[in-house]
């Protein structure tokens, strides 16, 4: 199964917000783009709209056909 397309688009920051986002995502040891997904889920959650995450690849090997 092929991963889930991401929408990529252009996001214009303060460049003291994409700083600061930076330093958070370094101590939770994400990147900048995870980031922002997560603190825009936790945005959108407290604001009562549930979002699904989408389905992940599987990673690893394949099991083992018998």
């Amino acid at each position: 199964m092929a991963a889930p397309k991401k929408k990529a688009f252009a996001l214009r920051l303060d460049p003291e917000v994409h700083a600061a986002i930076e330093r958070l995502a370094g101590a939770e040891l994400r990147s900048a783009n995870a980031q922002i997904e997560m603190l825009l889920r936790e945005a959108l959650e407290a604001r009562g709209i549930d979002v699904r995450q989408s389905e992940q690849p599987r990673r690893g090997r394949p099991p083992k056909e018998e």
